[in-house]
């Protein structure tokens, strides 16, 4: 699926699932728009990863929580690149506050929400336009099995991933007779940094599989769905995770 003069986002983009999916976008011909909110120097390695692979791509710096910082940032871009349409966005975005609920502070909640799921509204929207005038489009959703099943000390992530499934699903249906994808996967337990504080070795005796996802095994998946050959798959939510819930 090479591709030339082709522009891809991805929110999150620094480090972990996000690094992974902008590697491979790269390595097929993408120019990679790398969306981070503080962290320059991570960023400026998936850049140079990126290059090393024979891609391209710039780093792109906005809070996605942010509806006029995304805002601001998406249309000083495409006002530099008259004519370009970012046809990819991957909204990986996301961050975990654990803590159970009769704890959890206002901050706590909004924060997880304000990342995820306005992230998505705040990214997609501004990006839509372009890619139904196209008539193509592919808009892929990092959620989370906690949106699927729930997992205790999550509401709040639980709530922001299932929230974008359901989106994930409504727009679907609504942009899909011009050419426009929108899917979302579900990984479970992934080696990152955001699994980082938990026991994996305790946690792989869960997995049928037996261990943890590595995120290239995201990436592959996110690639397949951005693909030509996914052009019939639409409104799905897949899971990634080892066998762990079906």
């Amino acid at each position: 699926m090479a591709k030339t003069n082709k522009y891809a986002l991805v929110t999150g983009g620094s480090r972990g699932i996000g690094r992974e999916i902008c590697l491979k976008l790269g390595g097929c011909g993408y120019h990679v728009l790398v969306n981070y909110k503080s962290n320059a120097a991570e960023a400026e390695k998936t850049l140079s990863g990126i290059r090393a692979a024979g891609g391209d791509g710039e780093a792109l710096q906005f809070d996605v929580a942010s509806g006029e910082e995304s805002t601001a940032a998406i249309e000083a871009w495409q006002k530099a690149h008259e004519g370009a349409c970012i046809e990819v966005v991957v909204n990986n975005a996301g961050i975990r506050d654990d803590v159970l609920m009769m704890w959890m502070e206002p901050q706590q909640w909004h924060s997880v929400i304000g990342t995820s799921l306005d992230g998505f509204y705040n990214v997609t929207r501004p990006l839509l336009k372009g890619m139904l005038v196209n008539r193509f489009g592919r808009i892929v959703n990092i959620v989370s099995l906690s949106g699927i099943k729930g997992l205790p000390g999550q509401a709040n992530y639980a709530a922001a991933k299932g929230g974008v499934i359901a989106a994930t699903k409504a727009l679907a249906q609504e942009v899909a007779k011009k050419g426009v994808t929108v899917n979302a996967i579900a990984p479970g337990f992934v080696r990152t940094d955001m699994t980082a504080d938990i026991d994996e070795a305790e946690l792989r005796k869960q997995i049928p599989a037996g261990r943890f996802c590595e995120p290239a095994e995201v990436a592959d998946l996110a690639m397949f769905l951005i693909s030509e050959q996914a052009s019939y798959i639409t409104g799905e939510v897949i899971s990634i995770n080892g066998g762990l819930y079906t």
